[in-house]
């Protein structure tokens, strides 16, 4: 498990459907080593904070497997890392294998896994596709949020090393499902409302539908 590339961005300014928008989707790979704080990277912002980042999404990371799938779906557009908004392009991590919860170390720094993106129309605005939503959660390649346990610096190269599984044994895949509803899981949707390493504002909405 390795992190091949680590990319930041500060919000900028483009034109989506004729309007001007600020985002901070634009990430691009950097040398040398960087700050991972609570709430983000040393010099990654985001544009809306309201949706973006906070404590529960402080860094994104997207598998650099996933990158061959896109190149085969989007021929035409040249793929580099941090393309999809990624701070952490990584190798070795999967949304299948992953559970919530799970918690991983690089150097001194400790993170834990969160909750999968659930990708926002700005992702349109990086690809220049309308349809690139859609399409990205089609795809179940969601890649993941980790929050920030211990503060600390991480550079290209450096290695994840898993540190504890979550007991409860839900994957950040399994999450994408109940949520697109390709589960009807009334089991898994209830350890899934009562999973603490998942951010509040899941376990409410899980809670609505289990209801249902």
């Amino acid at each position: 498990m390795k992190l091949i590339s680590v990319n930041i961005g500060l919000p900028r300014e483009a034109i989506w459907k004729g309007r001007p928008v600020r985002t901070g989707i634009f990430k691009e790979p950097i040398s040398g080593r960087v700050m991972v704080r609570s709430l983000n990277l040393d010099g990654d912002e985001q544009a809306d904070l309201t949706v973006h980042g906070g404590l529960g999404k402080a860094v994104y990371v997207y598998p650099f497997e996933h990158y061959d799938y896109w190149q085969s779906e989007l021929p035409d557009t040249e793929l580099t890392l941090g393309n999809f908004g990624e701070n952490f392009t990584t190798t070795g991590l999967r949304e299948e294998e992953l559970n919530i919860g799970d918690r991983f170390q690089i150097g001194n720094v400790k993170l834990m896994v969160t909750q999968p993106r659930m990708p926002c129309y700005k992702l349109g605005i990086r690809f220049g596709r309308s349809d690139m939503v859609k399409r990205f959660l089609a795809s179940r390649r969601t890649g993941f949020y980790f929050s920030v346990l211990q503060e600390g610096e991480v550079g290209t190269g450096d290695t994840l090393e898993l540190v504890s599984r979550d007991e409860n044994n839900i994957t950040v895949a399994d999450i994408t499902q109940l949520y697109i509803r390709e589960q009807d899981n009334l089991e898994l949707l209830h350890r899934a409302a009562q999973l603490e390493a998942l951010p509040a504002s899941w376990r409410d909405y899980f809670q609505q539908q289990s209801r249902h």
